[in-house]
């Protein structure tokens, strides 16, 4: 089963590593990983895709809040939040596909972000099952690269 997990953690050097080896230390998988600052520059946010039981999550909790620069660990287990994952597709654009591309992207509310005779880049951000219909759709016109952030998340009032 899959768990988000959202942690606060002080922005110090090496406390990335300090939790993804926590993770592997003990052979726990992270589908994804997200962090950025906060508005608080001393505080960053770390959204975590993980896989695994209950027995599992239940590990993960209590270890990550033993580590010092953890502020706040969230499980979205139990919570209503919104997720979101942006990604960049580059395709190939000959002139017959061009037109159908941007139907495509139309549909989805992607956005062209970059343009080339040869190329779209396309800018999509949604949960994962519309990423992945998004991609499906275009792997018929030859999709030459795709770069996807993971997830973050942020829990419902």
């Amino acid at each position: 089963m899959k768990h988000i997990i959202s942690v606060l953690v002080e922005n110090k050097f090496g406390v990335l590593s300090r939790v993804s080896g926590l993770f592997s230390g003990r052979g726990f998988n992270i589908e994804t990983i997200s962090i950025g600052p906060t508005l608080d520059p001393t505080v960053s946010q770390m959204t975590i895709v993980t896989t695994g039981d209950e027995r599992i999550l239940e590990q993960i909790l209590k270890q990550l809040n033993k580590l010092i620069d953890v502020i706040k660990v969230t499980d979205f287990a139990d919570k209503e939040f919104v997720e979101r994952e942006m990604c960049l597709i580059k395709i190939n654009t000959p002139q017959e596909h061009r037109s159908e591309a941007l139907r495509i992207a139309d549909i989805f509310r992607a956005r062209v972000v970059d343009s080339t005779q040869k190329s779209y880049t396309f800018q999509v951000t949604g949960d994962e099952k519309k990423i992945e219909a998004f991609i499906e759709l275009l792997k018929p016109m030859g999709i030459k690269e795709v770069v996807r952030t993971g997830k973050v998340a942020i829990t419902r009032d």
